[in-house]
């Protein structure tokens, strides 16, 4: 079972687009295929940057485009829902016990409110998801309608992460607006997934840092 395969399967873009309109009538930010992709993406880059194998980088991309079913049944716990639904997805596939289980495993994981990473592929799914702040990922409202999270994320004019040639260091870098969004504004919403990042570096063998408008703050 290919990463390819899995982005094209209908049941399970079926599941992404009736989780980001649950989450549109919430008010949450973008989460829809683009979102998952990215974290796909960004994954599969992490894993291959730090040199580990072909396999873990597909099971990571896995993971990281499927990671969001679970909002189809509800926000609340969607990491758990999520898992269980790629269990039952994945067992209609050739991909082996094995590996679902480290798919699905990652999955469960990736929300700060209950998960942690256990593992390579989880570890890099946690960053590629948690460290996906950008303007475009705030839906279309008038700016007077924002929400915390909607100011955060409209803030960021430019976010890069980057891996040190060495491996040491993965560090986010990023450009906020502070006339929209304060660093205090920044830290309610994301110290929490920060230092999720932070283990999750670990379990990589890296140091996680921050940097906001140039100062290191994590």
């Amino acid at each position: 079972m290919k990463y390819k395969e899995i982005a094209n399967n209908k049941e399970i873009n079926a599941y992404l687009q009736k989780g980001n309109a649950n989450l549109g009538q919430l008010g949450f930010t973008d989460h829809s295929k683009a979102h998952c992709v990215q974290v796909a993406h960004q994954a599969g880059k992490i894993l291959k940057r730090l040199g580990y194998s072909e396999h873990e980088i597909e099971l990571a991309k896995i993971a990281g485009y499927m990671h969001d079913i679970g909002n189809a049944i509800n926000r609340t716990h969607h990491a758990e829902y999520g898992a269980l639904l790629a269990n039952d997805l994945l067992k209609e596939t050739d991909m082996s016990l094995e590996d679902r289980i480290t798919v699905i495993a990652a999955i469960g994981n990736h929300d700060e409110s209950t998960g942690s990473p256990e593992d390579v592929v989880s570890a890099a799914l946690i960053i590629a998801d948690k460290t996906d702040v950008r303007r475009s990922r705030v839906r279309q409202k008038e700016q007077s309608a924002y929400d915390i999270h909607d100011r955060v994320n409209y803030a960021v004019t430019d976010a890069k992460l980057k891996i040190a040639e060495d491996r040491s260091v993965i560090a986010l870098n990023l450009q906020i607006d502070e006339k929209i969004c304060s660093m205090y504004d920044y830290f309610e919403i994301f110290l929490e997934r920060m230092m999720l990042c932070r283990k999750a570096a670990e379990i990589l063998g890296t140091t996680f840092k921050l940097t906001v408008n140039g100062r290191k703050v994590l």
